[in-house]
C-alpha cells in the first residue's frame, strides 16, 4: 500500500495525477478529480448545479450533481472504455463543486449560474455541468454563446422544452423556445433525440423521435447529429430522460418507450467530428432512482462527454 493513497480529492498534487481510492471509500469528487476552486491551468472543468425549483413533475434533481459524483467511482484508472486511454494523462480536469444559489430568491438564479459560468469559461477550459434539472441550461447557453457566438444545440430529451416562454419564467420546459427568440441558438443547425411528446412548436429545429431512434442504428444517428450542425459550434446537452425509464428510472418526468443507454452511448461514442464546445448532464433525480442505474448512467454519459473532448486535445496535439 506504499504507493497508494485515499481522498484524491483533496491529496492530489496536480490535475492529471491518477487516483487510487477505493470504490467504496474517499471523497466523492467527480471520477477523483482534485476538488479546487482555482481553474488556472485546467483543461476541462466539472461543475455541479443543485437546482430543481423549475420543475413541474417530480423533484430532487437538486440531488443530482451528488449522485452522479458518487456514480462515477466506479470508474477505476484504467484506460476508460470505449476510449482506450487515461482520459486525464493529458487533460487537466477539476471538480469545481457546486454553484451556490439562494433557495429563497430563485430570480436571482440564472444570472448567478450564467455570471460564475461566464468565469469558468474565461479561464479557457472546458466546462461540463452536472445538474440539476433542465432550466440550468438557459443561463449555461448565455454564457457559451457570449464565448463562441450562436450556438447549434445537440439535445437528448423526451420532451422538447419549447413551451411558451415569457422571457421570465423559471421553467424546464421553456428554455429551448428562448433560446431560439434570443439568438443564444441556430434552430436550423440544432437537432432534439429521442423526443416522445409534443410541443406547441419546434422552431425549425430538427426532431429525431423516441420510435425513429428505435429503427436506427447508433452509428446512423451520430452521422445525422454531425451533418445537420454542419460543423457549427455546439452545445451537448443531455437529459436523462432522454434514455426509457427502465434505464433511467430516476429522473422528475420519465416517458416510455425511450432508447436504452447502450445505444445513446453508441451514438456519444460516434460524435468525435462534432465540435462540442460545452455540455451538461441534467434531470437526475435519485430519490426515484433504484441502485443507482439512473446515476451511473448520468456518470457514464458524463465520462464520454470528457472522452470526447480529451480526444480533441489529442488531435490539437
Amino acid at each position: 500500500m506504499a504507493n497508494k493513497s485515499i481522498d484524491h480529492a483533496f491529496t492530489a498534487n496536480d490535475h492529471k495525477s491518477a487516483a487510487s481510492d477505493p470504490t467504496y471509500a474517499g471523497a466523492l469528487s467527480f471520477m477523483r478529480r482534485r476538488y479546487t476552486k482555482d481553474a488556472t491551468g485546467a483543461d476541462a472543468v466539472v461543475w455541479g448545479i443543485p437546482f430543481d425549483a423549475a420543475t413541474s413533475n417530480r423533484p430532487g434533481a437538486r440531488f443530482g450533481p451528488q449522485a452522479i459524483r458518487r456514480a462515477s467511482a466506479i470508474f477505476d484508472n484504467d484506460p476508460q472504455y470505449p476510449f482506450e486511454r487515461d482520459l486525464f494523462a493529458d487533460m487537466a480536469t477539476i471538480d469545481y463543486g457546486d454553484c451556490l444559489l439562494d433557495y429563497g430568491n430563485h430570480a436571482d438564479t440564472p444570472a448567478t449560474i450564467e455570471a460564475e459560468a461566464a468565469k469558468l469559461l474565461e479561464s479557457g477550459a472546458f466546462l461540463l455541468t452536472l445538474g440539476g434539472d433542465h432550466f440550468v441550461t438557459w443561463p449555461l447557453l448565455k454564457a457559451h454563446a457570449a464565448k463562441h457566438g450562436p450556438l447549434a444545440l445537440v439535445q437528448f430529451d423526451a420532451h422538447q422544452d419549447t413551451w411558451f416562454d415569457d422571457g421570465r419564467r423559471i421553467d424546464h420546459g421553456s428554455f429551448v423556445a428562448r433560446a431560439v427568440r434570443d439568438g443564444i441558438i441556430d434552430p436550423d443547425r440544432s437537432i432534439q433525440i429521442g423526443i416522445r411528446t409534443h410541443a406547441p412548436e419546434d422552431f425549425g429545429i430538427r426532431l429525431v423521435y423516441g420510435h425513429e431512434v428505435e429503427d436506427m442504428r447508433a452509428g446512423d444517428l451520430s452521422s445525422l447529429i454531425i451533418s445537420h450542425t454542419g460543423g457549427m459550434p455546439a452545445y451537448l446537452t443531455f437529459d436523462i430522460d432522454c434514455l426509457d425509464p427502465a434505464f433511467a428510472p430516476g429522473t422528475g418526468t420519465p416517458v416510455a418507450g425511450g432508447p436504452s443507454s447502450a445505444k445513446m452511448l453508441s451514438v456519444l461514442r460516434g460524435l468525435h467530428q462534432l465540435d462540442i464546445r460545452g455540455a451538461d448532464v441534467v434531470e437526475v433525480a435519485p430519490a426515484y432512482d433504484h441502485a443507482d442505474i439512473t446515476a451511473i448512467a448520468g456518470a457514464t454519459v458524463a465520462m464520454y462527454m470528457l472522452g470526447l473532448h480529451a480526444e480533441r486535445l489529442a488531435r490539437q496535439h
